[in-house]
């Protein structure tokens, strides 16, 4: 029933081979994981990388990255859309991710992007700033965001960011969210934004800005524990990504678990929808 659906694989912190994440976490291993569960079938429109792909900015991790997704984005036929995180390097990121020339590259200039998929248009906005774990969006970007946003797309906009520009309960979370969200609500409001997606957090969680829902999808490399004990602040093994439906004007987001578990049951599809409708025959 679905028009459009959009991935969204955000904090994936790729390292160079046979380095681990915090000594424990293999991050390559975890996103081949979400990978091979999207080879199942289902239409795919478009990839989102929302930040944070590369723990060190390293050449040969943004490569390692890019010979994971990109085999897998050219076999479902989805438009792959990446976005620059805190732990991203731009010279790195452009040339490998994004074909750039190293000599054309100004790292003090973020990499926007916007692609359109079926009529989705898709704005990956750069939120990071070199040597800094906060956000920040500057001026010249919001001048450059409300500029394309004048025109309506035919089905709206995704608006993707690393740093989320809502508040948080986490002590940590709100020291290193994105700055002056208010700026970025303004260009927003009243706009053909149906939601914002980004990473950053490890967490998932929901709210909004200027009206429109703002999504920070689960990471791939490991989850930050929302209920520690007080006082600590604690990673957690554990991963996911998040799936987007575009159904009409409406865009319904799903956080889908990707660590390895037992399945409670697995039927066809068609059997449990054949008792849905007989179920529902029989109640009236």
């Amino acid at each position: 029933m679905n028009d459009l659906t959009i991935i969204q694989i955000t904090d994936t912190h790729i390292r160079a081979a046979g380095e681990l994440l915090h000594g424990c976490v293999d991050t390559m291993a975890n996103l081949t994981v979400v990978l091979d569960r999207l080879r199942n079938g289902s239409r795919i429109d478009a990839l989102v990388l929302s930040g944070d792909l590369t723990d060190n900015g390293s050449p040969e991790a943004y490569r390692r990255l890019a010979a994971a997704v990109e085999p897998v984005a050219a076999e479902l036929g989805a438009t792959v859309v990446y976005a620059m995180g805190n732990h991203d390097e731009r010279t790195a990121f452009g040339v490998e991710l994004l074909g750039l020339d190293a000599d054309s590259i100004d790292p003090e200039q973020p990499h926007d992007s916007v692609v359109m998929v079926d009529g989705l248009r898709i704005i990956a906005l750069d939120s990071s700033t070199p040597g800094h774990h906060n956000g920040r969006l500057e001026a010249n970007q919001l001048a450059w965001l409300t500029e394309e946003l004048r025109t309506p797309a035919p089905r709206g906009t995704l608006l993707v960011l690393h740093h989320p520009p809502i508040p948080s309960a986490n002590p940590a979370a709100e020291v290193l969210k994105l700055q002056e969200a208010e700026q970025l609500a303004a260009v927003v409001a009243g706009t053909d934004v149906g939601m914002i997606v980004c990473g950053h957090n490890h967490f998932t969680a929901a709210s909004a800005l200027a009206g429109i829902p703002v999504w920070l999808g689960p990471a791939v490399a490991y989850r930050l524990d929302p209920m520690a004990p007080a006082g600590r602040h604690r990673g957690i093994a554990g991963f996911g990504y998040s799936r987007i439906d575009v159904v009409g004007t409406a865009f319904v987001v799903t956080a889908v678990e990707a660590t390895p578990a037992p399945a409670v049951y697995d039927r066809a599809q068609s059997d449990v929808l054949d008792e849905l409708a007989a179920f529902a025959a029989e109640s009236h």
